[in-house]
């Protein structure tokens, strides 16, 4: 079980720094409007705001789906 947590936190790891080094990247590579427009007014800490952003989406689709999971079993002890 330790073995499998481990894997699992490297590859969350590997995932916020390769989505933050992209992000990095393509703020670096793009105009000011693009950039803004894309990434917000805000684009001075890359890597939190990519970790942060991660989180809500995760967030999002786990409220959405307990709320489909909540529905179907009301529906079901009808």
């Amino acid at each position: 079980m330790f073995k499998r947590l481990f894997w699992i936190g490297v590859g969350v790891t590997i995932g916020v720094v390769t989505a933050s080094k992209a992000r990095a990247y393509v703020k670096a590579h793009t105009p000011v409007g693009a950039r803004e427009f894309v990434f917000g007014r805000e684009t001075n800490n890359v890597a939190v705001s990519t970790a942060l952003g991660l989180y809500d989406e995760f967030q999002e689709a786990r409220k959405a789906r307990e709320a489909e999971l909540n529905g179907e079993y009301i529906e079901r002890t009808r």
